[in-house]
């Protein structure tokens, strides 16, 4: 098993930055895509960027690409995702995951408890 846990989510004005954390541990070497998504209230969970394990290819979605940068420290077993210029469609539950099979925007097996993103205009 793979164990993910998030941290750096809090309460932010529009225009401001924050940094997300998402240790992992367990079978890391299970590996393959590690994914960034978030869910706002009422609305579904959306993709938002994804990294391959070997940190070497990235993938973001239109509405945070020039935004947001997800980023890999190997010997941490973490993935960061960098949020710059946050705007208050920002604001959501941000979930890191992670998937032992290919470059994927939808398919994960492993999936952290998520962290708060509050953004105040």
């Amino acid at each position: 098993q793979v164990q993910l846990v998030e941290s750096g989510g809090g309460l932010v004005q529009a225009g401001g930055s924050l940094r997300l954390s998402c240790t992992t541990s367990g079978r890391t070497f299970r590996i393959y895509t590690m994914g960034w998504f978030r869910q706002a209230p009422g609305k579904e969970r959306e993709f938002v960027a994804a990294i391959l394990w070997s940190g070497n290819k990235t993938d973001y979605s239109d509405s945070v690409s020039g935004r947001f940068t997800i980023s890999r420290d190997g010997p941490a077993n973490t993935v960061y995702l960098q949020i710059n210029s946050l705007k208050p469609d920002d604001a959501a539950v941000y979930y890191c995951a992670a998937n032992p099979f290919g470059p994927t925007r939808t398919t994960y097996d492993y999936w952290g408890q998520g962290t708060q993103v509050t953004v105040s205009s």
